[in-house]
């Protein structure tokens, strides 16, 4: 597997910059060869551009359904090498046509400790159920909406007075920390996946607040 990296967005990209700074930093061994938007107008092209990054913008409207999309996006990372996909506040399934083009290579993280809180508004669902801990999670993506094998977890105390806000924003903390440590142990191979459980000989290490 090489150590090239392409990203998907949909907004600010604050995932995606802290994939660029451990990049930076050497703590992230790899490169980002390009960052592909559903949406023109999201800041994280901005993050990318500044990074001397190459991006695009593949709106799926210009496309007849969702497989075409899927399929163009996947046709553009093959002529770019990737070996690892890496979603990054890209608001939207991934389709078959994707899967079957990076088998267990597609990461995502998500603000909550799954199985939890799958899907949208986690940190508010983690809130509404009165949960005492939250956190994040890096895992594969399969069909299953975050429903993956699990490759790392980061724990965040929730106090009684957070809000929505105060919870994300710790929570997100954890995500620019955990993220690229995950992307790392992806990249280093040693690991198989069994069922649901991701097995690596060298575990990337737990974040807890």
């Amino acid at each position: 597997m090489n150590r090239r990296l392409g990203v998907l967005i949909s907004g600010r990209g604050s995932n995606l910059q802290a994939i660029i700074d451990a990049i930076a930093s050497g703590s992230l061994r790899a490169s980002i060869a390009i960052v592909i938007s559903n949406r023109s107008d999201a800041a994280g092209l901005q993050r990318a551009e500044a990074a001397g990054i190459e991006t695009l913008v593949l709106r799926p409207k210009e496309f007849a359904d969702r497989g075409a999309y899927d399929r163009a996006i996947a046709q553009e990372l093959k002529k770019r090498d990737i070996a690892v996909v890496c979603l990054a506040g890209y608001m939207r399934l991934i389709g078959q046509p994707l899967l079957d083009t990076f088998p267990n290579r597609i990461l995502n993280i998500h603000p909550s400790l799954l199985p939890a809180f799958p899907g949208l508004d986690a940190q508010q669902q983690a809130l509404a159920h009165g949960v005492r801990v939250a956190g994040a999670t890096v895992h594969l993506v399969n069909e299953e909406l975050d429903g993956g094998a699990i490759i790392a977890q980061a724990s965040v105390a929730v106090l009684p007075d957070d809000t929505v806000q105060t919870l994300s924003a710790r929570i997100l903390e954890q995500e620019h920390r955990l993220y690229p440590n995950a992307i790392e142990t992806i990249l280093n191979g040693g690991w198989t996946v069994e069922g649901r459980r991701f097995l690596s000989s060298v575990m990337p290490p737990p974040a807890e607040v």
